[in-house]
């Protein structure tokens, strides 16, 4: 493993152990387009806790039913590994902890360790918060010992501590020192506005570890970013050379405004890069299940460049790139993709070569001979179907399919003959119906089906006709359905294209249809989708 280099902290890399602490319940939650029920919270707990997250945080005690009932649900069937974090803020300003509600609703919530927030900076003290520097210190020191008081191990979150170190960082320390003298365990320099840049990160985290060595002091140091100039994971990993031995983030990096430091990158890079320890050794290679089954909670698409865990993360395209990869896999990428639980892909577009589509074919475990023109034909007829609008990136089963059709006594278990959609308006509601004839053995079957639109109607008429002859269809479930036009100055005449992404159990495939007419771009990737399911079934009898 590589040594750290770090000028403030002089143990080596491989002995330091980071705490990892999750903060996507709460800080995660805040994220313009992130919803989570209470149900939701409960199961993304669960999964942190099955991973061995030091902390999860579980939300702001007495702010929401959502809150109230994530706490009531941890107290009655607690975590087994993690350790839950409530979260609330110091007392108020001339107010007492022992009259303050939100106190009194961390202590309702039986969590073990309290995160409590307060201000670091003079300018926030004075126009936020509208106190005295003292009166903040003393809400600091009084927050703190109450919830030490009360058994609770506390965490002091500093908020805004950067831009208040950059303005009067003799104040920023100090109210780090008061936590730390009240019985905080950790004390936590929060990049609250997401607007320093490493070099300030590092100096920061470095006055308050000195401070705190100064007075005697065992409190540990924490580093807490936010994303406003995209370097939450850097300045959190300069946080952590610096000497902090925690990191607050949220998985996918979710959180208000650009969103929080992402702990699946920063995990990685503090394992695989830094060779620090952080989480357990069997949890790294689950990463990308992880941040693929919070962002299907969240509702939200995986960004395919995510780094590590993205379906592009370990993805090649061009030719060039691909020739390399075939010689050697590490050619065009920084780790084996395996040891985050990803993998390799290789797509194909009107930028491939040969090697593309060879390599893409091999994964669907056809060999091809690289010099047969019949490959060299594919290619072509790759570059000319992308020119016409078609997309295979994102639509490995149609690609598969694309490439079995053309194999030498492939024959397709049926052939839509004919189809026909009908949409009216019947009152105030709307309906649709289609038929379709499909061709199978020489023999046609003809039926109709209804549904909430056209695409929805054609769907079940096709299932209809076909679910009782393959079984390899049943079960097969629509999960989305994307449209893109594709030259906007042609209107409504514009050419489709259209994605429909399926599913049968927990695998999930994606086909592509494209035409001027969106009905038949829908049916091409339909046929496609249902066509994939049944060679994948039949490959397995």
């Amino acid at each position: 493993m590589p040594k750290q280099k770090n000028g403030n902290d002089r143990r080596p890399a491989a002995t330091r152990r980071i705490v990892i602490y999750d903060t996507t319940l709460r800080d995660g939650a805040q994220g313009a387009a992130v919803s989570f029920s209470a149900a939701d919270k409960v199961r993304i707990a669960r999964a942190l806790d099955g991973l061995g997250f030091d902390y999860v945080e579980g939300g702001f005690p007495g702010s929401n039913p959502k809150d109230e009932e994530l706490f009531a649900e941890l107290a009655a069937h607690p975590l087994k590994r993690s350790r839950l974090a409530a979260f609330g803020a110091t007392r108020r300003a001339g107010g007492t902890c022992e009259d303050d509600a939100n106190l009194a609703a961390l202590a309702r919530s039986e969590a073990p360790t309290w995160t409590l927030v307060g201000k670091s900076d003079t300018w926030q003290v004075s126009t936020v918060l509208q106190t005295t520097p003292n009166e903040n210190l003393a809400m600091v020191r009084e927050s703190v010992a109450h919830g030490v008081a009360a058994g609770r191990e506390v965490i002091f979150d500093a908020e805004h501590f950067f831009d208040g170190f950059a303005r009067d960082s003799e104040y920023a320390v100090e109210v780090c020192l008061e936590a730390a003298r009240a019985g905080a365990g950790w004390v936590v320099l929060c990049d609250t506005n997401g607007g320093s840049l490493p070099a300030e990160i590092r100096e920061g985290v470095a006055a308050v570890r000195i401070a705190l060595h100064e007075a005697g002091s065992t409190a540990g140091v924490g580093i807490h970013c936010h994303n406003d100039c995209e370097l939450a994971v850097a300045n959190t990993l300069e946080g952590v050379a610096a000497g902090a031995d925690m990191v607050q983030g949220t998985i996918n990096g979710y959180g208000e405004r650009c969103g929080n430091a992402n702990l699946v990158s920063v995990v990685a890079n503090l394992v695989l890069k830094l060779g620090m320890e952080a989480l357990p050794k069997t949890t790294l290679v689950r990463t990308t299940e992880l941040s693929r089954t919070v962002a299907e909670i969240a509702n939200l698409a995986l960004p395919l460049q995510q780094p590590f865990v993205g379906y592009g993360a370990f993805a090649h395209k061009g030719g060039q790139h691909v020739a390399a990869v075939l010689k050697h896999r590490d050619s065009y990428q920084h780790i084996d993709p395996g040891l985050v639980g990803n993998e390799p892909h290789v797509l194909v577009s009107e930028l491939s070569g040969r090697g593309n589509v060879l390599a893409k074919a091999r994964e669907f475990g056809l060999e091809l001979d690289r010099d047969d023109p019949h490959t060299k034909w594919l290619v072509q007829h790759l570059k000319e179907l992308e020119h016409r609008g078609y997309s295979y990136e994102a639509a490995d089963a149609s690609f598969e399919m694309l490439v079995r059709r053309l194999q030498p006594g492939y024959e397709a278990p049926w052939k839509v003959v004919d189809f026909t959609t009908l949409v009216r308006k019947d009152g105030g509601s709307v309906h649709a119906e289609a038929t379709v004839k499909v061709e199978v053995d020489g023999v046609v079957f003809h039926t109709a089906a209804s549904g909430n639109g056209p695409v929805n109607a054609l769907d079940a008429a096709l299932r209809k006709a076909l679910s009782p002859k393959f079984a390899g269809l049943r079960g097969v479930s629509l999960h989305d359905y994307k449209v893109r036009i594709l030259d906007g100055a042609a209107g409504t005449a514009a050419t489709t294209r259209v994605l429909i992404e399926s599913g049968k159990g927990p695998r999930r495939w994606t086909t592509v249809g494209c035409s001027a007419n969106i009905i038949e771009a829908s049916l091409a990737a339909l046929v496609d989708s249902l066509e994939y399911a049944q060679s994948r079934a039949s490959a397995k009898t």
